[in-house]
Formats: structure tokens, sequence, C-alpha cells
């Protein structure tokens, strides 16, 4: 249980309103009971009292006190009702007293009389005794034989008890009501939450591929339907830009290729004229390759713009990604060779996923391609494949020169670049565009697959991405498989590259640029 949640705050609030409702509640009720009872057993002794009284007025001058006696025990009986009465003449002359109750509830004995002046009008004290206290009401009555206090009482033992059981049922019963209360109270405003939780989960699987879902609108007519409505607004205005700058890039990048052909084509025919000077021919290459590099900053964009739209999701199939890691390996070994490194790719299992074969090699070429620019001569570059508790995994390792901290969580940003000082080797940049490693991300957010980075500065990185809850074909055998004998890939320069077939670029860490080998993924050729 989350204890900073809105829902939990909430609760403890209702809580804490409703103990403090049913301690006053509570304490309202014990002294209500406890005036209740005390006003009737008051009642009850000045009932009593009256017919003390009545005899006393009734009794003729003259008459004893042993008469007075027998009157007030035939007909008021305290014994036997368990009530206490003493009559004293003034100055102070006991007349009657009362023996022990029935139910020996108190000694009328140990009941001290009443101390100082007599009252004016009937008044009520409570007493103690040797048995427990005893509430006495004292009544000043004026006959013809003289003037009378007459004194009624009755044990508080019972109020007492009641008293006693109703703190105690309140005690048991209080916390077991503040403990309804706050699991009621969570519930309800968990009930109450729900809604926004699902307008959350909503929100969180919207992205930049799915801007066309909408959040649940709640009808309840009050500020949260209204929030639901703002969002879903905002979400389709949001959907529009997006599609918008699409199109402004998809359309921005188609027409770039052609005048940049163009350009490379007449630049690559000066340069074939055996009448051109040397010195031109050095800076048309320069330029040529400059032109080189915008075809593959043009071919990325074109690339990224068609993964937003959802390229990548049009025709999946199963693809065994071990045997397409394999024959990736095997097309990108002589780049590694030229540059003295060694490729591995002995530990390849048998992965199965879904998904787009020519993205998917995009993807394994982007990554090998990046970790080859960047691990220096004697170097070795690692590819894998395995499962681990249902989930798939490829990485891509390597011994080169590693990525900073500081710029690890950036390097799948679109058009980031580290230091440039790091993307060059003998005077000679080896960086690209900076969209290898983006486009390598769009294509796996889009097969539902996390990639992450893990690097130390000068013992290399480690690029993996995750395939959640990726099937594994058991028919494959564990081994790598065999691959298909395939032409050698020749390096061929800038200035002598074919119009029709732009690079594609690739994913280094630092930077993206394109290689060879990359010219042979299916899904450069869009």
């Amino acid at each position: 249980m989350n204890h900073r949640s809105l829902a939990f705050r909430l609760a403890v609030w209702y809580a804490l309103l409703l103990s403090a409702t049913f301690t006053l509640v509570g304490a309202g009720t014990y002294y209500g009971l406890d005036h209740y009872l005390r006003s009737q057993l008051s009642d009850s002794l000045s009932r009593r009292s009256e017919q003390v009284e009545q005899i006393l007025q009734q009794a003729p001058s003259g008459t004893s006190d042993a008469q007075i006696a027998r009157s007030v025990d035939t007909r008021v009986a305290p014994e036997f009702n368990n009530r206490f009465v003493r009559i004293t003449r003034a100055p102070a002359t006991l007349v009657y007293v009362s023996g022990r109750p029935a139910d020996r509830s108190f000694d009328p004995g140990t009941i001290a009389p009443l101390a100082g002046p007599w009252p004016l009008r009937s008044t009520a004290r409570r007493v103690a005794s040797s048995d427990g206290p005893v509430m006495i009401s004292a009544t000043p009555v004026q006959t013809v034989s003289g003037r009378y206090l007459v004194e009624l009482g009755s044990a508080l033992e019972p109020v007492d008890t009641v008293q006693d059981r109703l703190l105690v049922l309140l005690a048991l019963l209080l916390p077991i009501l503040v403990a309804c209360a706050a699991g009621g109270g969570y519930l309800l405003v968990q009930g109450a939450l729900r809604p926004v939780e699902r307008m959350s989960q909503t929100a969180a699987r919207i992205s930049v591929q799915n801007l066309d879902e909408r959040l649940p609108v709640m009808h309840t007519g009050d500020a949260l339907q209204e929030l639901s409505l703002s969002l879903n607004h905002m979400l389709g205005r949001l959907r529009d830009s997006v599609q918008s700058s699409r199109r402004f890039l998809a359309d921005a990048s188609h027409e770039l290729r052609t005048p940049l052909t163009v350009i490379k084509g007449e630049l690559q025919e000066t340069v074939r004229d055996p009448q051109c000077p040397a010195e031109l021919r050095e800076r048309i290459g320069s330029t040529l390759e400059e032109v080189a590099r915008l075809e593959r900053l043009v071919s990325g964009l074109l690339v990224l713009s068609r993964l937003d739209a959802g390229d990548a999701q049009r025709e999946w199939l199963e693809v065994d990604l071990a045997e397409l890691a394999a024959s990736t390996v095997e097309q990108m070994r002589l780049v590694a060779e030229d540059r003295g490194l060694q490729l591995n790719a002995a530990a390849l299992q048998p992965l199965t996923v879904r998904g787009d074969r020519g993205r998917l090699k995009q993807v394994i070429v982007n990554l090998l391609d990046n970790a080859i620019k960047f691990t220096p001569r004697g170097g070795v570059v690692t590819l894998r494949t395995d499962m681990r508790e249902g989930d798939g995994y490829l990485e891509v390792s390597d011994t080169g020169i590693g990525i900073p901290p500081a710029a690890q969580p950036h390097v799948f940003d679109r058009f980031y670049r580290v230091d440039q000082a790091r993307s060059r080797e003998d005077g000679q940049e080896v960086g690209g565009t900076g969209l290898g490693l983006s486009i390598v991300r769009s294509i796996c957010s889009a097969h539902g697959a996390q990639v992450s980075v893990e690097s130390t500065p000068g013992h290399g990185s480690r690029f993996r991405v995750r395939f959640p809850q990726a099937a594994q074909r058991l028919a494959v055998p564990p081994a790598v498989p065999a691959v298909r004998s395939v032409p050698a890939i020749q390096t061929v320069p800038a200035a002598q590259t074919a119009p029709a077939a732009p690079a594609a670029p690739a994913a280094p860490s630092l930077s993206a640029t394109s290689s060879p080998a990359a010219a042979a993924a299916p899904a450069d050729r869009a």
C-alpha cells in the first residue's frame, strides 16, 4: 500500500473524521445515560419522599416516634424496596432509620448524617458507605408536631454498573467501527478514483504511434468529465501537429533525394573527365563525401518518418533471430576484418520473435556497425541471442572506447553526438549523422522491445535489446545455423558510389554513420 497515495490519505482523513465523530457520539451517549439514570433515581427518591412527607403531615399532634416508624415500615417498606430512610426531628432527634436493604447494597449505619444547617428545600447528594456510594435526597418538612428532615437514599451501584458496561462496550466497538470506517473509506476512495486510474493507464499506452487512441470519458458531469474531454481535445491537436510534422519530414526527405542524386551524378561525371585538373578533382572528392553524408542523413530521416508512420508493423512474420543474426554477421565480417577486429557470433541461442525481418536486420546491422566503428584494432565485437525467464535478448558488446556516463542516457536521441573528437580515428571521421541509434530505438519500440546500453569508458559497450515474452522455437538446434554463401562485400569509395543506392544510416554509440554492410540490409533500400 502506497502511504503517499491520494487514496490512502483520503482514507486516513476519512477514518480520523469518523473516529472523532464516533468518540463524540460515545461520550455524549455515556454522559447522557449517566444524566438519565441519575435523574430517574432522583425522581424515584422524590416520590418516596413524598410518601414519607404525607405520613408526617397526616400524623396528629402528639404522635409517638414508634407510630411514625410503623407507618413508614408499612407504607414505604424501605428494606424491601432497597431504600434508605432516616427521619430526624429538629433540633437533632433521630425519629426513624431503616435497616439493611434486602439486596445488601449498603449499610445504613455507615451513612453519615447531614452536616451543617438543614436545607430550605429538597437537595440530593452523593455519600459513601462501607459497601459503595449512595445517593441521598434530603427534604425539610414542617408539621404541627414540629420540623422534620426526611432523608431518602438508594445505592448508586446499579447506575455505575450500567455506565461501566457502556464504557466497555464503547471501548470494544470504537476500534472496530474505526477499522471498518477506514477500510470502507479506502474502498470507496479507490472506487471513486478508479476512473482516474483508467485514464492514467490509457494515457500511459498513448505514444506517437497511436495518437488516435483517446482517454475514456467519465459522464459524471463534474470536473473529472471536463478533464477527460480537455485531454482528448489536446490529444487531437497533438495528433494533428505530429502528423503534419511527419508529412513534412517524409516529403522533405523524399524531395531532397532527387537533387542530391543529380548533384552526385554530375560531380562523378566531372571527376571521370580526363581533362579535370587534379586540384579540382580533390575538391570534388571532398564535396562528394559531404553529398554522401547528406544522403545518409536524408535516408535516415526517411526511415524514421516511415517508422513513425507504422511502416515496421505492416508485414510481421515469425523471424528466427539467431539465423538472421548469423547471416548478418557473415555479411559484415569483411568490414570487421578490414579494421582488424574479431567478430564473434558463437553464442547464438534459438530465439524466435514476431516482427518485420528487414527492420530487425537493420537493428542488428546498425548495432554491429556501431561497435565496429568505435572499437580499436585488435578488439572483439560479440553478438549473442538467448532466452532468460521467458524474455528474448539480443546483445552486441565490444571492447571499444566506451561511452561517458553522462552521454549514455542520450545516445538514442536523434542527432545526438558526443565529443566530435571521439568520432575521428587517424584524422578520418568515422561518426555519422546521429540517427542510427534513434532508428534502432524506433524499430524496437514498434516491435514492443526495449533497447538499453551499458558502457564503461575505455572498456567497451554493451547494447541489449529485450523482447518481452518472446517465443523459443525448440526445433531449431542450439548451434549457430549454417550461413549461406554470400558475395564478398567490397568497400567502394564515396566518390564512386552509384547514385541509385544511397547508404543507409547506422548507429554508433557516439554518432551515426553508414557502412558498406549497411547497404545489405533490406530495410535500407527504402
